[in-house]
């Protein structure tokens, strides 16, 4: 489980290992998209429409990867990641929140993705506290062998969606981790409530101020190269 998936957060890059060369070879196997933005770069990023896009190639042993944008809720990644273990990306696109649990009265995101049935990854929300203490991950779907970090904590319907939960420490921080009962494509998911459930109900965090609501593809494994795409995405607060 990673600690560190912006540019935001690079204890975690200047600890990992330094990418092998091999992560920028052969990009011109990357399918060609009609983009206004594209990235091969490892920390790539840009902003669009109030959302910030990330190439985000933290782990080691990384291939190549390349992100792509037609606007900040429709984009996607090619990637080729060798088929080994270990998290090597997380390309996401991050809407900034940066209010407290208690003064926000609601949280919604929507999210349409095509994703491919091989390769090891997940499709999920990384939302962290503006301090970095504690990162909440909902999966709403995920392929290959891949599992959340921490020990289980049951299920929950939270937010249109039953969800089994995890709870751990990555050593940087805490980890509390939703994964879907079934996997999903397409929803709309009430974050507020999921949040308001682990301070209130579980007590696990205080009254936090909610920083990065982030969304995208955790890739382990995708080799030969994978695409996957968000159709579209939104994140709206008030």
């Amino acid at each position: 489980m990673a600690a560190t998936r912006t540019l935001g957060r690079l204890t975690k890059a200047l600890l990992a290992p330094a990418l092998a060369l091999g992560a920028t070879v052969g990009l011109a196997s990357a399918p060609a998209h009609a983009a206004i933005w594209s990235s091969c770069d490892q920390w790539g990023n840009t902003s669009l429409n109030g959302y910030t896009l990330y190439n985000n190639i933290w782990g080691s042993g990384a291939g190549a990867q390349c992100v792509w944008a037609n606007s900040g809720t429709n984009w996607g990644v090619w990637a080729d990641h060798p088929n080994t273990g270990g998290i090597k990306s997380y390309p996401n696109a991050k809407k900034v929140v940066n209010k407290p649990i208690t003064s926000l009265t609601s949280l919604t995101s929507t999210y349409n993705v095509t994703v491919p049935s091989s390769g090891a990854y997940n499709t999920s929300y990384d939302i962290w506290d503006t301090d970095y203490d504690y990162e909440i991950m909902l999966w709403v779907n995920h392929n290959g062998a891949v599992g959340p970090l921490g020990t289980p904590q049951g299920s929950v319907t939270l937010g249109g969606h039953t969800w089994n939960v995890y709870k751990g420490n990555n050593g940087a921080n805490e980890v509390f981790s939703f994964l879907r009962t079934s996997d999903s494509s397409s929803g709309t998911v009430n974050l507020l409530p999921i949040l308001k459930w682990i301070k209130d109900t579980k007590g696990w965090m205080g009254n936090e101020t909610i920083g990065d609501v982030q969304f995208g593809y955790e890739i382990t494994s995708s080799a030969g190269g994978l695409d996957f795409r968000t159709n579209n995405l939104t994140v709206s607060s008030s």
